[in-house]
């Protein structure tokens, strides 16, 4: 859970909120007010207003006054949307009594008809002299920089994002009535469209009360000769909002119906609630803080908030804590690896040590042992039953064996077990023997001899009988296959 303190400087009093947010919870812890005439310096009002909810907060807001900044509304032309950070400059120099060089500013493009070949832009300007100023009082006053500054009236914008009424397209005007100044916001589609601060408060009513009227009616009257469009309701601010018949005078003046503040979609105690009208810009402060802020940021530039080690410093013990239970989980997690591994490392042992009691008629457990055995296997092994050379080879070595000038016929040819009876006819006598001296020539031959010639019955040819042993040198090499250095250990052993 995110805190977030607001911080309202007025004229005459001090206010400061405590937002907390959480997952799906948003509530207003605290609330303080002082009048800044009963201490010392405004200082002290802010370290006294704001002390006790410094402990375990996550940020700071302010505000400086809207008479000290400047605020323009700007149409561009569509085409400048993705170089408004180079052309805005150039636009707000033109407009502005000082070199853009001695400002910061923030600016946000407005939602519009997206058929219209214009963007509106809203940017608020300040002195930086002036900006650093408020971030240095509020550092003296809590030991902490601000995260934001707002720009007067502009924060009040931020109240939209708890009130669904305030996002509305029809103009609503909220009024921040001051001791020493009035300031106006008007909204539209729950964004800041118009802002302007006066120099006249409820110091001084009655007396000033018809000043004070005429000053809201033209402002109302720039309003709508500015955007065409008019005000529909007004809802009143600040410390004087609480005056006696302030919301049946304005709206009498006025000629606008004059609203309550609407509920909010937070928590908070019925003391807070009531007094929310009075702390309205010190949530809408924390507010920018805690959420998607609608409002500017002054706080830009060279004088962006840039988070130091006093930030790790104050969460040191939430850290801890987060480190400390990071590393419980870490531990817990390895131990649970482990274990699992230890079973799977059991059971797969047991497995290895029963399929080799199967194959190899002992149990093992060890891979690499197992490994060795199935070596030893397979050395004692009997050698491939299919033979090297066979019927189709002999008739190769046949058809190489006779020469092309002798005419041979085949009669019959017999292999059984190795041994080979060739019946042949060939022209003479000389003819078989060469073809039993070729035969004995062939690797896989061996004891070629003919066994019986005789002439053919009615012919001048002679038929012969060949017989040979059909043995390749890799026949004899198989049957005696030589020990594997693992046998060998074996049978040298007593």
């Amino acid at each position: 859970m995110a805190r977030h303190i607001g911080i309202d400087i007025g004229s005459t009093h001090v206010r400061t909120l405590l937002l907390s947010t959480g997952y799906k919870r948003i509530a207003i812890e605290a609330i303080n007010e002082l009048s800044i005439d009963s201490v010392e310096s405004l200082e002290h009002a802010i370290r006294a207003c704001a002390s006790s909810m410094l402990p375990h907060s996550d940020g700071v807001a302010v505000a400086i006054d809207g008479d000290s900044a400047f605020v323009h509304r700007l149409k561009l032309p569509l085409t400048a949307r993705k170089q408004i950070d180079a052309i805005l400059p150039f636009e707000l120099e033109s407009r502005m009594p000082v070199d853009i060089s001695e400002l910061v500013y923030d600016y946000r493009v407005l939602r519009g008809d997206p058929t219209r070949d214009a963007i509106d832009v809203i940017a608020a300007l300040a002195r930086t002299e002036q900006v650093k100023e408020r971030i240095e009082l509020v550092k003296r006053a809590t030991d902490r920089e601000p995260e934001r500054i707002g720009c007067g009236s502009l924060v009040l914008a931020n109240l939209a994002l708890f009130a669904p009424e305030l996002r509305g397209k029809a103009p609503i005007a909220l009024v921040d009535l001051g001791s020493r100044r009035t300031e106006v916001t008007v909204l539209s589609d729950g964004e800041p469209i118009f802002v302007r601060t006066l120099s006249r408060g409820v110091a001084g009513l009655p007396e000033t009360a018809g000043a004070l009227i005429a000053e809201l009616r033209q402002t109302f009257l720039a309003f709508l000769s500015s955007t065409d469009l008019a005000v529909e309701s007004v809802i009143l601010l600040g410390g004087g909002s609480g005056a006696s018949g302030a919301e049946q005078y304005v709206g009498q003046e006025l000629g606008f119906p004059v609203r309550s503040l609407p509920t909010f979609a937070l928590e908070a105690g019925p003391d807070i609630v009531l007094a929310l009208p009075r702390f309205a810009k010190a949530l809408a402060l924390a507010a920018g803080l805690a959420g998607k802020a609608i409002d500017l940021n002054l706080r830009s530039g060279p004088l962006a908030y840039q988070r130091g080690f006093g930030f790790l410093k104050e969460r040191a013990p939430l850290l801890a804590g987060l480190l400390a239970a990071t590393m419980v989980s870490f531990l817990f997690a390895t131990w649970a690896d482990l274990h699992s591994l230890a079973r799977e490392h059991a059971e797969l042992s047991q497995a290895l040590s029963d399929r080799s009691q199967q194959v190899l008629g002992e149990p093992m457990t060890d891979p690499e042992a197992v490994a060795q055995a199935i070596e030893r296997a397979k050395a004692k092994e009997e050698p491939d039953p299919m033979p090297h050379a066979d019927a189709f080879d002999v008739m190769v070595e046949l058809s190489n064996a006779i020469p092309l000038s002798v005419v041979h016929d085949i009669e019959e040819l017999d292999v059984d077990r190795g041994h080979v009876k060739v019946n042949g006819i060939a022209g003479t006598t000389a003819d078989t023997q060469n073809i039993s001296s070729r035969m004995a020539e062939a690797r896989c031959v061996s004891e070629a001899k003919i066994a019986k010639v005789s002439q053919v019955v009615n012919g001048d040819r002679q038929k012969y009988v060949l017989e040979f042993e059909l043995k390749c040198p890799e026949d004899a090499s198989a049957k005696k296959k030589p020990k594997s250095p693992a046998d060998a250990t074996a049978e040298d052993k007593p």
